[in-house]
């Protein structure tokens, strides 16, 4: 017959390892928030998961991950024709994750008038030698330092450290940027409206504020009217981002991510605001070319199907 100290003594035992069982418990998941830039009238980013969502004052923001050290591709990764080459083997300019530069944001509310951007902007960057390369792929060539986004409402530079704008070669509808390995840079975008607008960035495919592969879903910045954004770094914190920097594609944050497939492009998205007048110079100038006579009475129409 087991004695009484024994039995509660394995009770105890019982009550000790149903103590230590039982499931993990989820880690409470922070809240993404938005915010304006402090320096210059600029922009915002607001609550991803729902337009109308603010985040309270102090909460932390999730910042990207500075870059990883990347594993070794096994023998068969690097036999397989269909990845993609070596960031090593691989000429030209990425952009790096530089130093970290003092960058505040804070909350405002921003509501998209729809799911699709008005406009989106594209940008391609290398050294000399690669610029001319593109550029030798198309006929023509233009030179100026910016380009234009919503028919001119918006435009777009890439600056370097003195502020000053970045040769971009225009060939055809492509639109290529000059950089020197090393060289610190920052997108500039400037409102030439009264109209606030949402502004989704991305270096090399990664969003500029999540670090994350970009989407037009991501939140970005609020431009404000008449004013000039001037997005320097990877967003680290609503007090701090990473410096944009030229490096080589093995250097580039998005290699060491993981992935330098699309390094070497910059993008813009804009959004205008639900209830506001804004209309697209694009659709005005569709308005201005319609025709009150469109068909061509000579010939005859083959039937609908």
């Amino acid at each position: 017959m087991v004695s009484t100290k024994k039995l509660r003594g394995f009770l105890v035992l019982l009550l000790l390892l149903a103590g230590c069982g039982g499931g993990a418990t989820k880690a409470a998941e922070s809240p993404r928030r938005g915010g304006v830039a402090d320096s210059a009238p600029v922009g915002q980013f607001a609550a991803p998961e729902s337009a109308e969502a603010s985040a309270s004052p102090g909460q932390a923001e999730a910042s990207p991950a500075p870059p990883a050290e990347r594993p070794q591709a096994s023998a068969a990764d690097r036999a397989s024709p269909a990845r993609e080459p070596s960031p090593k083997s691989r000429p030209g300019l990425g952009t790096e994750w530089g130093e970290t530069r003092t960058s505040r944001v804070h909350d405002v509310t921003f509501v998209r008038d729809s799911n699709q951007p008005f406009a989106v902007a594209t940008l391609h960057y290398n050294d000399r030698r690669g610029a001319d390369a593109m550029a030798n792929l198309h006929a023509q060539r233009e030179t100026r330092r910016d380009v234009e986004a919503g028919g001119g409402a918006i435009t777009i530079a890439i600056k370097d450290a003195a502020g000053e704008p970045l040769e971009a070669i225009h060939v055809g509808d492509r639109t290529i940027v000059v950089g020197r390995a090393g060289e610190r840079y920052s997108i500039v975008l400037t409102n030439h409206t009264g109209h606030r607008f949402e502004s989704v960035v991305t270096v090399d495919g990664l969003d500029v504020v999540n670090g994350k592969p970009g989407t037009t879903e991501n939140r970005g910045y609020v431009l404000l009217p008449f004013a000039t954004l001037a997005i320097e770094g990877f967003r680290q914190s609503t007090n701090a981002v990473a410096a944009f920097r030229f490096a080589s594609v093995a250097d580039s944050y998005a290699a060491q991510m993981g992935s330098a497939r699309n390094v070497g492009v910059i993008g813009a998205a804009f959004f205008g605001e639900r209830g506001d007048s804004f209309v697209p110079q694009s659709d005005l100038r569709l308005r201005d070319s319609a025709s009150p006579f469109p068909a061509d009475p000579r010939f005859a129409q083959p039937p609908r199907r």
